[in-house]
């Protein structure tokens, strides 16, 4: 670890948290918004909804989900967590990733689209959601130690070979 770093890890760890609580609170509360969208309940409601699951999208959760990945970056290389639960974390976290997109897609899709597109109901996505959610939470509490998962050969040994690529790039 980097000594003159040290003091801004408590600080980063904080961020992570606040901005990992804001994306995943916005990401279980937008499928219920999204499941609002529906032009029978009025043109001014059906605005209104729409407006805000886009700007709570596009101005909150995104930005959060951003800076809770770059600050879990920074966390896991000034920390040098290298261990199999974190690499199993961050499969979850590419999950959280795909959920995030998956919502995106559906809230362009209902603006896009003038009340044809019918966003799917709250209760498999948010089940789905818990998932990852879940498994990141218990995996950073617990910090189970996965070494003794058998793995094949090739992906825990170095094969003693060169990298295929014939020429490297000097800048």
């Amino acid at each position: 670890m980097i000594g003159w770093l040290e003091p801004v890890i408590p600080h980063l760890k904080a961020l992570h948290v606040i901005a990992l609580a804001l994306w995943v609170g916005g990401l279980f509360g937008l499928p219920v918004m999204l499941a609002r969208h529906d032009p029978a309940i009025g043109q001014a409601d059906f605005t209104r909804i729409r407006l805000a699951s886009h700007i709570s999208y596009v101005w909150v959760i995104t930005p959060a989900a951003v800076t809770a990945i770059v600050a879990g970056t920074w966390l896991i290389f000034l920390r040098e967590v290298f261990v199999p639960w974190m690499f199993a974390k961050l499969v979850f976290v590419a999950l959280l990733i795909g959920f995030h997109a998956w919502v995106g897609h559906h809230i362009v899709k209902v603006g896009e689209t003038d009340g044809r597109h019918e966003p799917p109901g709250p209760r498999l996505p948010l089940l789905l959601l818990l998932v990852p959610v879940l498994a990141i939470l218990a995996l950073v509490l617990l910090k189970p130690d996965l070494g003794e998962i058998p793995l094949p050969g090739w992906l825990t040994e170095p094969r003693d070979r060169q990298l295929p690529v014939s020429d490297v790039p000097r800048w």
